[in-house]
């Protein structure tokens, strides 16, 4: 399978093939699959951001137990090793020197 350059910005969640505004946080290279699988992180990322929204309005749930949380923390894990895996030589050493990943992550 061919790839092509996509740009990346996780604040917004954008996966684009197309460079506009402040979309190229992260360029990667990738298959029409490897960006869904990208994509599909991103969705899972944002359903647990969700949950643990409606998590935090429950009182007497304590927060060191808070599964939603856990989940976004390895959803956005899995996400930045990817675009590691996919980025070119910038996106690399931008997320090297963001310190998201441990030396086993890269």
């Amino acid at each position: 399978m061919e790839r092509k350059k996509y740009y990346v910005n996780m604040a917004s969640q954008e996966i684009s093939r197309i460079e506009y505004g402040n979309n190229a946080d992260f360029v990667i290279h990738a298959t029409w699959e490897e960006a869904q699988l990208l994509r599909a992180k991103l969705d899972r990322m944002n359903d647990a951001d969700l949950n643990g929204f409606f998590r935090a309005h429950v009182p007497i749930r304590p927060y060191h137990k808070d599964e939603p949380n856990d989940d976004y923390d390895a959803g956005i894990t899995d996400a930045y090793r990817l675009i590691y895996d996919l980025g070119n030589d910038a996106t690399k050493e931008h997320i090297t020197n963001m310190g998201v990943l441990t030396e086993n992550h890269m």
